[in-house]
């Protein structure tokens, strides 16, 4: 299973980016794929994920209505589309891929891409 994010980068505060997770490897029609931060010292956490099967969505509560997950099944990419970007959200997001069930813990996932770094500054 390999998973690939691509689409940081450095961002004024307000403006936007679209993150992208390229997923391969993965055998089975049930899973979800979920996004992370790892914030500048603090512990990782779960940000959004969408249930493969049924394209249900989880958010995090300081993310709701700035940022949308969404999913091309055709090539196996989900996406994290960033709005209203502030200075908080800078930190490094990684995409995960879960067989359990649609969730923002760390826990229920089971295999990680390697990040791409986001810095919301002026």
């Amino acid at each position: 299973v390999q998973l690939v994010e691509s689409g940081g980068g450095l961002v004024q505060p307000g403006g936007s980016l679209r993150l992208s997770c390229a997923v391969s490897g993965l055998t089975v029609d049930y899973y979800a794929i979920g996004w992370f931060r790892q914030r500048p010292g603090k512990e990782r956490e779960g940000v959004a994920c969408i249930n493969i099967p049924d394209s249900r969505t989880l958010y995090r509560d300081s993310v709701k209505g700035r940022f949308a997950i969404s999913r091309d099944r055709a090539k196996n990419t989900v996406f994290l589309e960033m709005n209203s970007l502030e200075s908080e959200d800078t930190g490094v997001y990684y995409c995960a891929a879960s067989y359990r069930r649609p969730g923002l813990v760390e826990g229920l996932f089971d295999y990680w891409g390697q990040g791409t770094e986001v810095t919301v500054s002026s």
